[in-house]
């Protein structure tokens, strides 16, 4: 009966750890989709004072994140106080990476440029951007939140001229995983158009101002 016992329980634990070793793992980016390149109009001219503007490049600096959220799982915030870290569920790469890389493309997009981080500095004007979150908040069928501080330099340009803004950027989102993902890749999209936008300013040496939270 003991040994009987013995192999059963022995077949119990044998089951639970096939169990927990093919528990599927789900890995997320923040970095959207790359767009379909959108033909421009033949008969659309460029406006002088765009043309400047035109492939005005950037150097984005690496992103520092808060400590409770630099890590590979998705952490989630149930209640007041409470968080969640879920096993099953993993950022792709480290969270700063992510942030970083979504923000890239999504200036990229905004400035008609890219981003020229880790490049031989060859003098031309070029905009220098920092940025610190300060909040990364995932409620599941609830909001995605950031809260940022950042900069925007302009180098090697006759005006120079720089900015240090914060935003607060809150997205509503559905209920699921992707969900919430899609949630901070809007969030993400939407502080880059308010980082381009005084980028902008400081590429047609007007006096930025930092927009609204």
């Amino acid at each position: 009966m003991i040994r009987t016992a013995t192999r059963l329980l022995g077949a119990a634990a044998a089951l639970a750890l096939a169990g927990c070793a093919s528990a599927p793992m789900h890995y997320y980016t923040l970095i959207p989709p790359a767009a379909e390149p959108a033909a421009a109009p033949a008969a659309a001219p460029v406006a002088a004072a765009d043309q400047g503007l035109a492939g005005l490049p950037f150097e984005l600096l690496p992103v520092s994140v808060p400590a409770q959220v630099d890590v590979p799982q998705l952490v989630l915030r149930e209640g007041g106080q409470r968080v969640a870290l879920l096993e099953g569920r993993r950022w792709i790469a480290p969270l700063g990476s992510e942030v970083r890389g979504a923000l890239a493309v999504d200036l990229a997009r905004q400035l008609h440029s890219q981003d020229l981080s880790g490049l031989p500095d060859n003098q031309r004007p070029l905009l220098r951007i920092k940025l610190d979150l300060h909040r990364f908040d995932s409620q599941l069928g609830g909001y995605a939140l950031i809260e940022a501080g950042w900069s925007v330099r302009m180098l090697h340009a006759a005006h120079g001229g720089a900015l240090a803004c914060s935003s607060r950027v809150r997205e509503p989102v559905g209920p699921g995983y992707d969900a919430l993902v899609q949630g901070h890749q809007r969030a993400l999209a939407r502080l880059a158009a308010q980082i381009a936008g005084v980028a902008r300013a400081l590429g047609s040496a007007l006096v930025p101002v930092c927009p609204a939270s």
